[in-house]
């Protein structure tokens, strides 16, 4: 009895090994074969008794459900040439939806939809003039089985074609969105390079200027200190100044050396302008995207308008990557000292135990360099949030 359980135990675990898939196939299969055998054993109607020849066709189609993924089409043709051969044998009938629901549903799934279609409504055809031909009552056949039985077939194609849109929806959505980080990606590199080139040219010029300054004044200084102090004061005050201008330049190009985003731009870059070309692109990828714009946002420091761009662009690529949300609402608010940005979603939110990116740490990083503040985390409600705080530097 011990190793009856035991054996019993092995059976049941190898079946759990089992893909999820495979195991679905073999319960749908066993229903099939169940269903048509019970049909089969009521032996009402039909030319021939029970045999076991209709009881191995009972166990054949049911088998044929193991290959309806492998095979679709295959499977559903073998099955309705099946179903006509048993008719045409004049065994008793087992109906149709049930034994060929699962082969309708795969051919649908696979993108068979015409198949399926044809298949389904011959056979309904053949199945019908068979049984009427048997002295089957023909209200009872159109009124009955055959509205049930097109319920059901209906009903299995439609589902399975729309797995296959649903399927289908997902790999443009995924697509759209490697798409346009691709773009993303490849805009952010022209333009950084595009910087550092205009600041290579740049950059001889301002220190080469002020570096010659320094030494005009420095030898002025220098013949000037003992015969007249106020001109040689005066030549270091020059000196001093230069210095400081160069040493200006030289942080401003260091940092757009560094990231052109965090630093005082000389030429247009993305701003807030391109907000809405922003949520266009997140919109393509599936999402809703809502924008709510508050006060006067032209005329921003470019900078602070830059930043904003990128940390709304930044919250836009970590919702489509990893939030599988829905709807995505931004908002922009200018105050009269700071621009607050909110990005928030209704997505999962961000696990404890998630492993940290460096999306949010550059998001930081770049407001900091500004004087201003980032928070992130999930929602009460759910979804996770973005809000940041960019001092405007007194500008109006």
């Amino acid at each position: 009895m011990a190793e009856a359980q035991r054996g019993a135990g092995r059976a049941a675990g190898r079946l759990v090994r089992l893909p999820r898939a495979t195991v679905l196939d073999l319960l749908i299969g066993v229903a099939v074969s169940a269903v048509v055998a019970m049909a089969i054993t009521a032996n009402v109607g039909g030319d021939r008794g029970r045999d076991v020849p209709a009881y191995l066709f009972a166990v054949g189609l049911g088998a044929l459900v193991l290959l309806r993924r492998r095979a679709p089409t295959a499977v559903l043709v073998v099955s309705a040439a099946g179903l006509v051969a048993y008719y045409v044998a004049g065994y008793p009938p087992v109906g149709l939806a049930l034994p060929l629901a699962a082969a309708l549903y795969s051919a649908a799934e696979a993108g068979q939809l015409r198949w399926a279609v044809l298949v389904g409504l011959g056979l309904l055809v053949v199945s019908t003039a068979f049984r009427a031909a048997g002295g089957a009552s023909v209200a009872y056949l159109i009124g009955f089985e055959l509205a049930s039985s097109v319920a059901i077939m209906a009903a299995a194609v439609a589902l399975g074609d729309g797995v296959r849109s649903r399927r289908l929806r997902r790999r443009e959505q995924r697509w759209r969105l490697r798409q346009l980080e691709r773009d993303h990606t490849r805009e952010a590199a022209r333009r950084v390079e595009e910087e550092r080139l205009r600041i290579a040219r740049d950059l001889h010029d301002v220190i080469a200027h002020h570096i010659s300054v320094i030494s005009l004044h420095a030898g002025v200084a220098d013949e000037a200190l003992d015969d007249d102090p106020a001109a040689a004061r005066a030549a270091l005050g020059h000196v001093r100044s230069a210095t400081t201008q160069v040493a200006r330049e030289l942080r401003t190009t260091l940092g757009l050396l560094r990231d052109p985003a965090v630093a005082e731009p000389r030429q247009p870059v993305a701003g807030l302008a391109g907000l809405d070309a922003l949520a266009t692109g997140a919109r393509a990828t599936g999402l809703r995207v809502a924008v709510h714009r508050q006060g006067e946002l032209t005329g921003l420091p470019a900078a602070v308008d830059s930043t904003a761009h990128r940390l709304i662009q930044e919250a836009l690529t970590n919702t489509l990557r990893h939030a599988g949300a829905r709807t995505v609402e931004i908002d922009v608010v200018r105050g009269p000292r700071t621009l607050a940005v909110a990005v928030r979603d209704d997505g999962r939110g961000r696990r404890e135990d998630a492993p940290r990116g460096y999306g949010l740490g550059g998001m930081r990083e770049r407001t900091a360099l500004l004087g201003g503040t980032v928070t992130a985390g999930n929602r009460p409600g759910g979804g996770f949030e973005v809000r940041a705080e960019l001092p405007l530097g007194g500008t109006t």
